[in-house]
């Protein structure tokens, strides 16, 4: 077993912390279970708590850009009040709920891009240390699973994911970022969108889903953005049409057949609300708040070519698998995850 040393506060000859989380990808809103691993140090040392916090990669949109930080955005006291002595190993078991709209990393057992990781901070003797960092791997919930493979069915690829910083206003948005999935239209939009946008926002009830497009403008008119959000139960995902409800949300956000505060239900086993809405005057948005267009400033610029863009295998059962060439995206996410996880464990330390 290779301990992490703590080099920060907590000095040469403290205690040892390797958190190891259990096998396999967690869901959003499941339960994610491990072990904190200590070793004891020179002396006896008293641990007053140790802490688990849940971090992501996230982009943040500014006057001058864009920019990349680390957000926290939830913590877990999960063991403490005890003496470690020296040299003893100890494992502290945890299992803590992670929230409903933590993002997904992966589909299919493809990696998206997105980073997520477990930090573990431990408080010894008034002094606080980040001693190691995880990554997280999480895959979607059944819901969320169904609408992508529907998108991969109707034709629909997979450009990007990415974590965004602010708030989709008129949702019931929970973590102070949002995750965006951009998709490549279908063969049958393609004339009318250059892209389509993907959010979820999953809670014990169900999952609130927010589509934006990005529209091709006419002979006579400039593109613009078109949104719609829809909200999906839990209960009865294999019993619905997936491809025909998820087309007929498409069409809706396509053609501005709806109007916002219109209500629709799709099948006999779980209501499926629909509201609608287009264009930058959202009524999403909130003061203080983004609405799911109004934060963008031109979608060609906007968007990096950034880690886990693949060209979709949209055909069939193989749904929105993550296609990569030469295997050059995957190195890249590699890269980029290291670089993350490394970069801010100097940060801490």
């Amino acid at each position: 077993m290779v301990f992490k040393r703590l080099l920060g506060s907590l000095g040469v000859g403290g205690p040892t912390v390797d958190t190891v989380l259990d096998p396999g990808a967690a869901l959003p809103g499941g339960t994610l279970s491990g072990q904190v691993q200590l070793r004891g140090g020179s002396a006896d040392f008293d641990i007053e708590h140790i802490t688990l916090e849940l971090v992501a990669r996230v982009e943040a949109e500014h006057e001058d850009g864009e920019s990349e930080g680390v957000a926290v955005f939830d913590r877990f006291t999960v063991g403490g009040s005890f003496r470690l002595a020296e040299g003893e190993q100890r494992s502290v078991p945890f299992s803590v709920t992670l929230p409903w709209e933590t993002p997904v990393t992966e589909l299919y057992g493809q990696g998206l891009g997105i980073v997520l990781g477990v930090r573990t901070e431990l408080a010894v003797a008034g002094a606080k240390d980040k001693g190691d960092l995880d990554q997280l791997a999480v895959r979607p919930l059944p819901v969320q699973e169904a609408v992508l493979e529907a998108l991969g069915q109707l034709g629909f690829g997979f450009k990007s994911a990415d974590l965004e910083y602010g708030r989709i206003g008129g949702t019931g948005q929970q973590l102070p970022f949002y995750q965006e999935i951009e998709l490549a239209p279908s063969p049958q939009y393609a004339h009318a969108v250059n892209e389509i946008e993907l959010t979820f926002l999953a809670s014990p009830g169900g999952v609130e889903v927010v589509l934006e497009a990005d529209k091709r403008g006419g002979l006579f008119s400039d593109g613009h953005d078109a949104i719609t959000r829809f909200t999906v139960g839990h209960d009865g995902v294999e019993h619905q049409d997936w491809n025909g409800l998820v087309d007929g949300w498409i069409r809706q956000l396509v053609e501005h057949r709806a109007s916002y505060g219109s209500h629709a239900s799709y099948g006999s086993h779980a209501p499926y609300g629909s509201h609608a809405s287009y264009g930058h005057g959202d009524p999403y948005s909130h003061a203080g708040e983004h609405g799911h267009g109004d934060h963008h400033h031109g979608h060609e610029s906007h968007h990096r070519s950034g880690p886990g863009v693949g060209t979709a295998v949209a055909a069939g059962a193989a749904g929105l698998a993550v296609g990569v060439v030469g295997g050059m995206v995957a190195a890249e996410v590699v890269d980029e995850v290291g670089d993350f996880f490394e970069g801010d464990e100097d940060d801490e330390g």
